[in-house]
């Protein structure tokens, strides 16, 4: 099974950038749909973009559409969500995870990273 490690979170202003990253593991990326999902404070885990196991189709959420873009590095085993023009309201733990099938659907997914918090001040 395939272990995931957030990184890159942290404190930024908004309207700024900032870059996650999801070092893979155990197997490789290319075996799986990856995704990433967020959770603010009192509300429940959201999707927020998808890659397929080719990388050939991506999803994203409406709310970060045009913003946010998903990609992958298979030599470096690793995903990547730049997250452009940042918000107050994408303040939440941003979670890796993988599953067999292609779904934006949470319970799909059955390998999770830790997350890595993003704050988004005003």
């Amino acid at each position: 099974q395939v272990q995931l490690v957030e990184s890159g979170g942290g404190l930024v202003q908004a309207g700024h950038s900032r870059r996650l990253s999801c070092a893979a593991s155990g197997r490789s990326i290319s075996s799986y749909t990856m995704g990433w999902f967020r959770q603010a404070p009192g509300k429940e885990r959201e999707f927020v973009s998808v890659i397929s196991v080719t990388g050939a189709s991506t999803r994203y959420a409406d709310s970060v559409k045009g913003r946010f873009t998903i990609s992958r590095d298979i030599a470096r085993n690793t995903m990547y969500l730049q997250m452009n023009s940042l918000k107050p309201e994408n303040t939440a733990v941003y979670h890796c995870a993988a599953a067999m099938t292609f779904s934006t659907a949470a319970t799909s997914f059955g390998s999770w990273g830790p997350g890595t918090q993003v704050t988004v001040s005003s």
